[in-house]
C-alpha cells in the first residue's frame, strides 16, 4: 500500500489549496494518506548563520522525516505575489539544506488553484522548473482556475471540461503509485 503525503502549500486556515489537495487525496483508493497543515511547520526564517549556530529546527527535521516516510506527494501550490507562499518557501529553504534532493525522486502530483482565472499558473511554472532540481518526480500538474466557480468540497471539480482535463492526470499519478519502486540514489 502506497503512503501519500498531501498538503496545500499555505498556512491559511481557509486555504483553497489545502481543500483541493485533501479532496484529490481522497480520490485515491487503496493508499494510506497523511494530510498535513503547513501551519504546523511554521518556523523562523532560514538563515545560514542560524543553521551554523543552532542547527536545524525540529519542525524542519519533522518535515524531512515525513518526506522520507512517504512514497508520493500531492501538493497544491498557493500563489502569493506570483510565487510560493512564504511558509512553503521557508520549508524548502530549511529542508533542502538537510537533503538537497528533498523530494527523493518520488512521484508528485502538483496542483494549484486560486479564485482567479489562471488558477495559480505563475507559481506552478516556478515549481515545475525548481522542484525537479530538488528531486521531485513530477508525474502531472494541473491548475484549477476560478476555484469558487469550478469546485465544490462535496463534489470536486464541477466544470465538466476541467474535470475531463484533470482525470487523466490523476490516473497517471495513480499508475505511478502502482509501478515498482526504484532505488533512490
Amino acid at each position: 500500500m502506497s503512503k501519500i503525503l498531501a498538503f496545500g502549500a499555505s498556512n491559511s486556515k481557509h486555504s483553497l489549496n489545502k481543500q483541493f489537495a485533501h479532496y484529490v487525496a481522497g480520490q485515491i483508493k487503496g493508499a494510506q494518506t497523511t494530510l498535513i497543515d503547513l501551519k504546523d511547520f511554521d518556523m523562523q526564517l532560514y538563515c545560514i548563520d542560524t543553521q551554523k549556530e543552532e542547527g536545524f529546527p525540529q519542525k524542519a527535521e519533522a518535515f524531512n522525516k515525513l518526506l522520507e516516510d512517504h512514497d508520493a506527494f500531492i501538493i497544491s501550490l498557493a500563489e502569493h505575489n506570483q510565487n510560493y507562499t512564504a511558509v512553503f518557501k521557508n520549508i524548502i529553504d530549511w529542508v533542502s539544506r538537510i537533503d538537497r534532493k528533498m523530494w527523493r525522486g518520488k512521484p508528485v502530483l502538483l496542483l494549484s488553484t486560486s479564485p482567479g482565472g489562471r488558477g495559480g499558473r505563475n507559481v506552478m511554472d516556478i515549481a515545475l522548473k525548481n522542484m525537479s532540481i530538488m528531486g521531485a518526480y513530477i508525474i502531472a500538474d494541473f491548475c484549477l482556475p476560478s476555484f469558487y466557480e469550478n469546485f465544490k468540497p462535496e463534489g470536486g471539480i464541477t466544470n465538466e471540461e476541467l474535470a475531463q482535463e484533470f482525470q487523466p492526470k490523476l490516473n497517471a499519478f495513480i499508475q505511478a503509485l502502482a509501478e515498482p519502486k526504484l532505488e533512490q540514489n
